[in-house]
């Protein structure tokens, strides 16, 4: 297949090759894919991998939407069964584990660093510490500071009140200073 589809948002093959798909879909479909292609490039780092694994999910969702609607709130259902498709990728390419050390050389604290190696040091740190929280801790640290989603913007892809955005927000940084100590948090870095 030649065509690039790394800015194509109409949908996965088996979406677009349906003679009536589900406006519902359609529409769930547009409004997240740029999200969820963001989230899985965090664990995968290839944007081809990323596509892959976001077509994948989107694929699943089509074939299951009806239950997919009827679930107490759709978005958090898609969230997770989009997250275990990410990380079956990363699996299936036999890489390390999410959140991988290699993210810390990617991040804007390093570009605008002054002393980068002390800079690559603290990000190490800080990405192993990201490891130790819960998956929807990672999932909203992900979302909020490695994306730099506003509280809104997060909740309604993950499928989330802001409160909880926020209120997750505190507890991860919470936990990462236990970790960490407390100069070495991302509190204040977006």
């Amino acid at each position: 297949m030649t065509k690039n589809r790394t800015h194509d948002t109409s949908g996965p093959p088996s979406m677009t090759s349906s003679a009536n798909p589900d406006l519902s879909f359609t529409a769930f479909h547009r409004m997240n894919r740029p999200s969820y292609v963001r989230f899985a490039e965090t664990y995968l780092h290839h944007r081809q991998d990323a596509e892959e694994a976001i077509d994948s999910t989107f694929e699943h969702l089509l074939r299951t939407w009806d239950q997919v609607l009827l679930s107490e709130n759709p978005a958090a259902y898609a969230w997770t069964i989009m997250r275990n498709k990410v990380i079956d990728h990363v699996r299936a390419r036999t890489r390390r584990p999410p959140l991988i050390d290699e993210a810390a050389f990617d991040t804007v604290a390093l570009r605008d660093a002054i002393d980068p190696m002390g800079q690559i040091t603290e990000s190490l740190a800080l990405f192993r510490a990201l490891r130790q929280l819960t998956d929807r801790q990672q999932d909203v640290m992900v979302m909020t500071y490695l994306q730099g989603m506003k509280a809104p913007e997060a909740a309604d892809v993950l499928g989330m009140s802001s409160a909880t955005v926020r209120s997750t927000v505190r507890h991860s940084l919470r936990r990462l200073r236990e970790i960490l100590g407390p100069d070495r948090t991302m509190e204040g870095q977006r």
